[in-house]
C-alpha cells in the first residue's frame, strides 16, 4: 500500500479505462483525480504536485501536446504515458521529453503503481538536487575571487601545487584557502567539496 500523501491525476478519454485505472490505484492507497481530457486537466488542475498518468492518443490534444504545454508553462508534474499500442519512435520522444515511464495497456496494478512510486521518487530527488545546487551557489556567490579561482581548481581535480604555480603563489596560501572554502561551504572532505563545486556548475 502506498502512503505518499501525493495525488495522481488520470487523463484518459475512455470512462471505462479511467475507472478502472483510478480503481486500482485508489486500491494501492493513492489518492485519485480523474480528467476525461487533456484540455480538462489544463482547465482544473490546481498546481498541486503529484504524478500524470497520461493516455497518449487522446482527442484533441494529445498526450505529448500536453506533455509540451506543461513543460512550457514550467508545470515539472512526472508523467507516466499509457498507450493501447505499441509505438517506439513515440515512446523514444516522449522519454525524451521528460516522461518517467511509457507503458502499454492494458497494464497491471503492480507494474503501473511501482511505474508511479519510481516517478515521483525521481522528481523529489531532481527537486532535491536543484534546491541543493540553488544553495550552493548562493555560498559560492559570497566566495571572494581567489576563493573562487581555487575552488574551479579543485573542481578541475588539480593538485594544490599545480594551482599554486596556475595562481602564482605558494602552496601554503593554496592550502589556507582550501581549509576556508570547506568550512565556509560545510564541506567534511575534498571529495565533497569537489562535488559541491560540480553541483554548482550545474
Amino acid at each position: 500500500m502506498s502512503d505518499t500523501g501525493q495525488t495522481v491525476f488520470i487523463v484518459d478519454d475512455e470512462p471505462a479505462v479511467l475507472r478502472a485505472i483510478a480503481r486500482m490505484l485508489r486500491a494501492d492507497g493513492w489518492r485519485v483525480e480523474t480528467f476525461e481530457s487533456a484540455e480538462a486537466f489544463l482547465d482544473r488542475h490546481d498546481g498541486r504536485s503529484g504524478c500524470v498518468v497520461l493516455d497518449v492518443d487522446l482527442p484533441g490534444l494529445d498526450g505529448l501536446q500536453l506533455q509540451r504545454q506543461l513543460h512550457d508553462r514550467g508545470d515539472a508534474l512526472p508523467i507516466v504515458f499509457l498507450t493501447g499500442r505499441g509505438d517506439i519512435p513515440m515512446s523514444v520522444k516522449a522519454m525524451k521529453a521528460g516522461a518517467v515511464d511509457f507503458l502499454t495497456k492494458p497494464v497491471g496494478a503492480e507494474t503501473l503503481s511501482a511505474a508511479v512510486r519510481a516517478a515521483l521518487a525521481e522528481h523529489a530527488a531532481a527537486a532535491r538536487h536543484k534546491r541543493d545546487g540553488e544553495l550552493v551557489r548562493q555560498r559560492i556567490a559570497r566566495l571572494s575571487e581567489r576563493e573562487r579561482q581555487i575552488l574551479d581548481a579543485i573542481a578541475d581535480g588539480k593538485l594544490n601545487k599545480q594551482i599554486a604555480y596556475e595562481l602564482g603563489v605558494v602552496e601554503q596560501t593554496v592550502k589556507y584557502h582550501r581549509a576556508r572554502l570547506m568550512r565556509r561551504l560545510d564541506a567534511k572532505s575534498l571529495a565533497e567539496l569537489m562535488h559541491l563545486a560540480a553541483l554548482a556548475r550545474g
